[in-house]
């Protein structure tokens, strides 16, 4: 196993994987041990390519650009840092192909639903851009299994958006779940603010089909994983991850947002993009800027706070 890093930028996950906070999200660093490489997952919000080039130089020694960036999704706050670190790395780019359109500037996300899940969060994430983004021509195709990661596995969960993955390590039952299932209530500032673990359903202002979503869960449970490290959150392991991934899948639907959106109708995607999206919410314009304003002050002042 690596040694730790006295990075305060990286933080150990379990053997050969290393988290990376940026501001609300995770990135991840994973050796590549056949290679003597490694591999980053996910490249976190704007502004954070010099904490990724830092926490990388601490955790491999050297500064050493990585053999392929895996993308669970691409959210801005999954993909943020992703353009700058291109400019230093010259790195392939690898999402599963139903995410394409929203990462070669075919299409945008579906609109984000700011109403669900309460919290200050929801209307935060109304000033997230919804793409598209265009990372040609570092963009390739993911298959069944991550590149450069023997022994790893990508598991298609979508819900959150049409292309999202998961990658599993069987050996370890170890999980990189991205946003397929997070571990805090993402909807609320105070639990961003203090982490404290529990497993949760995916981020409910984006999430775009929840029926999808919640196959999604399922089929990540039925993995048994023994840790989990999720887009949002701290990692979790053992028994508390296992009775809390166990009780979202059995209980997913009642653990949905009781409306919202996409709720009742999910967002349709193909492989071009999105092809219908349904009506907002009746009442959903009034207040939404005011509201998006406020909340945006509130965590971008945090965000400053979190990266002194």
């Amino acid at each position: 196993m690596r040694a730790a890093s006295s990075s305060p930028a990286v933080l150990d996950v379990a053997d050969g994987i290393a988290r990376v906070p940026t501001g609300i999200v995770n990135a991840y660093l994973v050796d590549a041990p056949e290679s003597g490489g490694w591999v980053l997952v996910d490249a976190g919000l704007p502004g954070y390519a010099g904490r990724l080039v830092e926490a990388a130089c601490a955790w491999r020694g050297a500064d050493e650009a990585p053999q392929a960036i895996l993308l669970t999704h691409g959210h801005q706050d999954h993909v943020g840092s992703l353009g700058a670190l291109l400019k230093r790395w010259e790195a392939p780019v690898y999402a599963h192909p139903m995410e394409m359109p929203y990462l070669t500037g075919l299409s945008p996300y579906p609109p984000q639903d700011p109403t669900v899940g309460g919290g200050a969060m929801p209307w935060l994430g109304v000033a997230f851009r919804r793409g598209p983004y265009d990372f040609r021509p570092h963009l390739l195709r993911l298959g069944d299994e991550p590149p450069f990661l023997p022994g790893w596995q990508v598991v298609f969960t979508p819900g959150h958006t049409p292309g999202h993955v998961s990658f599993f390590r069987a050996s370890d039952r170890a999980l990189l779940a991205g946003d397929a299932f997070v571990t805090l209530k993402a909807e609320s500032l105070t639990a961003n603010l203090t982490r404290t673990p529990e497993v949760h359903r995916p981020p409910a202002y984006f999430t775009q089909d929840w029926g999808a979503a919640g196959a999604s869960v399922r089929a990540l449970a039925a993995l048994d994983p023994h840790i989990a490290a999720t887009g949002h959150g701290v990692p979790m392991r053992g028994e508390a991850l296992r009775a809390g991934l166990a009780a979202l899948a059995a209980d997913f639907e009642r653990r949905m947002p009781a409306h919202g959106r996409y709720v009742g109708s999910p967002a349709v995607a193909n492989e071009y993009g999105i092809v219908y999206v349904p009506p907002a919410p009746g009442g959903l314009s009034r207040g939404v800027a005011a509201a998006g304003m406020g909340a945006l002050a509130v965590g971008g002042l945090w965000l400053a706070l979190r990266r002194r």
